[in-house]
């Protein structure tokens, strides 16, 4: 935390894998799927490595009720594209527009977080791009162990398509270290050992620390009293 008391980053185990992945992707133009349990920093992670390039990282959150349709127009807005014609039409003119960004001599990467929402037509959309795009821009899909379930169980099932996207993606799923839920990174400048304590049985992740520590922080500052576990 610094003096504003706003969450920084810590180097955890999974922060620096996250970072690794995505470096590894943009790089080369890998097709890459993020495996990580929730509130391991998957999301800030990647917030943070989009802001450091927003004019070639793009990235969209998939919702449990988005269309192929849905998640199309989500590209196109966080690429500024304007999209009309059908969904074949939109796809191509999205992935012009990233083969572009290439071919100028930039290294663009699409990111779908919480990708474990995706249905297997959107699946099949990335497959897709992954065909046109694959070494020349990073495809990431971010989620929890759903998602690696979905897959598989979609291609044991023989759905259309799903058997040659998990062919072109079976190498290329990358599970994160499960969380220190000792939370040594987060609680060093914290003294209160009973406080430590409390965090360490009540919180299971670093999303629900965040949830229950940031506030509590604030909320000292503000009575100028010292933070505890009251």
């Amino acid at each position: 935390f610094d003096n504003k008391l706003v969450w920084t980053a810590r180097q955890t185990p999974q922060f620096m894998q996250m970072i690794s992945y995505l470096d590894d992707a943009r790089n080369y133009g890998y097709t890459t799927i993020i495996i990580g349990e929730t509130g391991s920093g998957k999301t800030f992670v990647s917030d943070i490595f989009i802001k450091s390039n927003p004019k070639d990282l793009f990235k969209i959150t998939v919702g449990s009720l988005d269309t192929v349709t849905d998640l199309l127009d989500k590209m196109a807005i966080a690429m500024r594209l304007p999209l009309e014609g059908t969904q074949s039409k939109k796809l191509r003119i999205i992935t012009d527009a990233l083969l572009k960004l290439n071919l100028d001599g930039r290294k663009p990467a699409m990111i779908w977080d919480e990708s474990e929402f995706m249905k297997s037509s959107t699946l099949r959309n990335v497959k897709e791009m992954h065909d046109h795009l694959y070494g020349k821009c990073a495809l990431v899909l971010i989620g929890t162990s759903q998602l690696k379930h979905n897959i598989e169980k979609l291609k044991n099932k023989n759905i259309q398509g799903m058997p040659q996207f998990y062919r072109r993606v079976k190498y290329s799923i990358r599970e994160l270290r499960p969380i220190d839920t000792e939370f040594k990174d987060f609680l060093t400048s914290i003294g209160d050992p009973k406080l430590k304590k409390f965090l360490q049985l009540e919180c299971s992740n670093y999303g629900e620390l965040h949830d229950v520590l940031l506030p509590s922080m604030r909320e000292a500052e503000r009575l100028g009293e010292p933070l505890s576990e009251n």
